[in-house]
């Protein structure tokens, strides 16, 4: 067992039990590396990371592929990789974007809310 972490026992509140814990096949840390950083950074690839503890990172992306999966994924079937990156495209650009009311942006979709955002934005504070 040299190099691997030591198992953990569960004490959740629901039970106690002796047995392991199963553990991520991927600790956190590992994304988290220099190393890992370096590896992404060679490759163009940009990391998007927030400070530990914080949720609001992938509040964002959690929402979206939420949508994604229960307005369109669980609905359609796809012969290969290039028609699902082609229909995904779409129902992004054509739907989710365009199309689709948002809440928090006032029922909105979120082009317009865009649009009128910029559109404040460049109005003069004052007179």
């Amino acid at each position: 067992m040299a190099g691997r972490p030591r198992p953990r026992y569960s004490v959740s509140s629901y039970s106690y039990s002796n047995n392991p814990v199963l553990q991520r096949p991927v600790e956190p840390a590992q994304y988290t590396s220099d190393e890992f950083q370096r590896w992404c950074s060679g490759n163009g690839i940009t990391q998007s990371m927030g400070a530990v503890g914080v949720c609001w990172d992938n509040a964002v992306a959690e929402n979206f592929f939420s949508h994604l999966k229960t307005e369109f994924y669980h609905h359609e079937r796809f012969t290969n990789r290039a028609d699902a990156r082609t229909a995904v495209m779409d129902y992004i650009e054509s739907w989710y974007n365009r199309r689709r009311p948002n809440r928090r942006a006032g029922g909105v979709p979120p082009a317009t809310a865009l649009t009128a955002h910029q559109t404040r934005s460049q109005e003069p504070l004052a007179a």
